[in-house]
């Protein structure tokens, strides 16, 4: 099951979005917001990094998911080295790109109110069907020997279409599968798998198309996709956690905007997810720069950093799962780390250094990411949340056309070094300004611990007349 950036066998309730785990402390009326916010404590449940396997319906999500992962990593390599050869242009491949991805700039709102209105079991087996008919058209193009580049740009184009669809139905249908209480350990599994089939996909491409050709991963990636149709027909709906859908009606794109903008613990995380989705994700760009002009080495150290980020970011997806509740200070922080890391890496002289950073740069780009995910989620009532997730992903997929040649530019014309450290210092400041936001929003004030003989940084509420005070400058 294709992804884009994603709990225990109780009978599942009538609505989820009442059995959030919050303690009877929290304020406010909508569990879903406290957990959101962080005002939650931490914590860990029966069950640990991988509890939502319990539930047989994502233990057959998540086996699909691998499975087609591995394909869909398979081919995007092919597909590079397909247009590759037949152009010899690397504009040719960017433009391949730039398609895949545009429909979800253009038209990724729209596929939220799909998700929102549609049974979501239904749809993702339609999408799924239709991503992998995709792969076995190009496969049967390639292997017969009449695939033209034209080809290729127009099932990009279409693959970006039926993921419009798919990604924010994949995304809300977890909540489905596990319910509120673990959704935030799903998504980061999710994120794992993801990442885990990045390290053996890429491998297994390389020598398919060595030794036999692209057309033959065409064709796996293909075929993969029958493993999370199968997945979805072996579920037991009866054991779906019944999701509020939207009916149907005039205005709904817009009632989803108004939503996601009148609530600060929505439009924020999407705005800080925007900024560094555009110009901080822009890995192949820098470190195809930094392989070949900086550290002057072949492919092969090209795709060892490429390993060390994926490594990471598996490490930072299985730490994301332990955690029960998604916090701002971690959205925040992770977010700031990973664009202070970016601007060491850009400076640092030492190969082995730079590749050491890798990692710690992948586990906080997923902590970031994972955190993000599940918070707008659990902040969004459920009958919204395919129109907030769409939007959620077409700022951080819609970006990369975007964002991607602007890092690209200015890292030819100013140097790799230049280039990865805007991109870490446009990340990092967007968090700080994100989070200060979200700080003056939340109606707290910073104040330094120092119980227990370690200090540290901790937000508390603000007293009543400092909320006068902010109130009257505001």
């Amino acid at each position: 099951m294709s992804t884009g950036p994603g709990a225990d066998s109780a009978p599942a309730p009538k609505n989820p979005a009442d059995s959030a785990s919050v303690p009877a402390s929290v304020p406010g009326p909508v569990p879903d917001r406290a957990v959101a916010t962080g005002d939650a404590p931490q914590g860990r449940t029966k069950g640990g990094t991988f509890r939502s396997l319990k539930v047989r319906n994502y233990r057959l999500f998540a086996t699909g998911a691998m499975i087609s992962n591995t394909g869909t990593w398979m081919s995007r390599i092919a597909q590079d080295w397909l247009v590759l050869s037949l152009t010899g242009s690397s504009t040719a491949v960017g433009i391949t790109t730039a398609l895949q991805f545009l429909p979800m700039l253009l038209f990724g709102l729209y596929g939220g109110v799909i998700a929102d209105r549609c049974p979501r079991r239904r749809l993702l087996l339609i999408t799924q069907t239709a991503l992998g008919l995709c792969g076995l058209a190009l496969a049967a193009l390639t292997l017969s020997g009449h695939v033209q580049v034209w080809h290729v740009y127009l099932i990009a184009f279409l693959l970006g279409m039926v993921t419009v669809v798919d990604n924010p139905t994949r995304q809300v249908f977890v909540n489905e599968m596990v319910g509120p209480k673990d959704l935030r350990n799903a998504v980061s599994l999710n994120s794992a798998n993801f990442q885990s089939a990045r390290l053996v996909g890429p491998a297994v491409a390389g020598v398919l198309i060595t030794a036999v050709g692209s057309g033959w991963a065409f064709l796996i990636n293909g075929l993969s996709f029958g493993a999370p149709i199968i997945g979805l027909l072996m579920m037991r709906t009866s054991e779906l956690h019944t999701v509020k859908r939207a009916p149907r009606g005039k205005g709904q794109l817009r009632e989803g905007l108004r939503y996601v903008a009148g609530n600060p613990d929505l439009i924020w995380p999407i705005v800080l997810v925007g900024f560094i989705g555009t110009f901080g994700f822009n890995f192949p760009i820098w470190l195809s720069a930094f392989a070949d002009d900086v550290f002057h080495a072949g492919p092969g150290t090209y795709g060892l950093l490429n390993t060390l980020i994926a490594i990471g970011s598996v490490t930072g997806a299985l730490l994301a799962a332990r955690r029960v509740v998604a916090r701002r200070r971690l959205l925040v922080g992770a977010a700031l780390l990973f664009g202070v890391l970016e601007m060491v890496a850009a400076a640092t002289p030492y190969f082995w250094l730079f590749a050491a950073l890798m990692v710690p740069i992948g586990i906080f780009s997923l902590t970031f990411n994972v955190t993000a995910n599940s918070s707008v989620q659990l902040a969004t009532d459920p009958a919204m949340r395919g129109r907030v997730m769409s939007l959620f992903m077409m700022v951080f997929v819609g970006g990369t056309p975007i964002g991607g040649p602007l890092v690209g530019w200015l890292t030819d014309t100013c140097g790799a070094r230049i280039g990865f450290a805007a991109g870490g210092l446009v990340s990092a400041a967007a968090a700080a300004g994100v989070g200060l936001i979200l700080v003056r929003a939340g109606g707290l004030r910073m104040k330094l611990d120092l119980r227990r003989g370690h200090p540290r940084v901790v937000f508390v509420p603000r007293a009543p007349e400092d909320r006068k005070q902010l109130a009257a400058t505001a």
